[in-house]
């Protein structure tokens, strides 16, 4: 199982080394430019204050972590935590006026933050390219403080068949369409896959009752092209 791990880890390093650069542009690819408002959704539901110490994991380049920060006035604590070196700096580069923001390496499955740390833990299109996704939901639980509430924004399963059967083609064109924009085909077709073969909303939202997250729910995004789920940690 280890190997398992080990193999997804290097595989989703070789892909975001590759599509780094172009990272937001392939977001626009891959959603028709939807992602925007959908993390705009996200934030609006999160509803973070001046207050709020919050981790944004897998943070790519930054966009969660930015409007974030734009709802608070730039006063919100947010610890942007990315895998890939590459995106991290990017990141960085991006976001490099934002004061309230500290980026740290690291992988979901191992946060270098104490127990009870945060208001709200925070993952945008990533929870599906980590390695151990129960370890990744279970290090999510532990840095949450009590009452603090997990978000997730992520590819899902349409609900609508007609909309299903559109979208299926769509994404079998997005290698094609990755590898004329970025050069690479590669990255385009692991995450298609990886879209694919992730859990639909109510598998996922059992994995979050199993993590020990508490009210855990969903909202559908486009007929479930994505969805936002949440739930809240209320033992320690």
């Amino acid at each position: 199982m280890s190997s398992l791990y080990s193999n997804k880890s290097k595989l989703v390093e070789k892909v975001f080394n590759s599509v780094h650069k172009k990272y937001d542009l392939m977001n626009d690819i891959m959603s028709l430019g939807a992602h925007r408002i959908w993390k705009r959704n996200l934030i609006s539901w999160v509803g973070p204050s001046e207050k709020s110490k919050i981790i944004d994991v897998a943070s790519g380049t930054g966009d969660i972590a930015k409007l974030c920060s734009d709802k608070t006035n730039n006063k919100c604590e947010i610890k942007c935590v990315e895998p890939n070196k590459n995106m991290l700096i990017e990141g960085q580069k991006k976001l490099q006026k934002l004061n309230n923001l500290t980026w740290v390496l690291s992988s979901a499955e191992n946060l270098p933050f104490k127990n009870n740390t945060f208001d709200f833990y925070i993952i945008s299109f990533g929870i599906r390219n980590v390695s151990n996704l129960e370890k990744s939901l279970k290090e999510a639980h532990r840095v949450l403080k009590r009452g603090g509430r997990f978000f997730c924004l992520e590819f899902s399963k349409v609900e609508n068949e007609i909309l299903k059967n559109i979208y299926k083609k769509y994404s079998n064109l997005i290698p094609v369409i990755g590898s004329f924009v970025a050069g690479n085909n590669m990255p385009y077709e692991y995450l298609i896959r990886s879209i694919d073969q992730f859990h639909n909303q109510e598998e996922f939202s059992q994995l979050l009752d199993q993590a020990g997250f508490f009210n855990v729910e969903y909202r559908n995004l486009t007929n479930g092209i994505a969805a936002i789920h949440t739930g809240w940690k209320i033992e320690q």
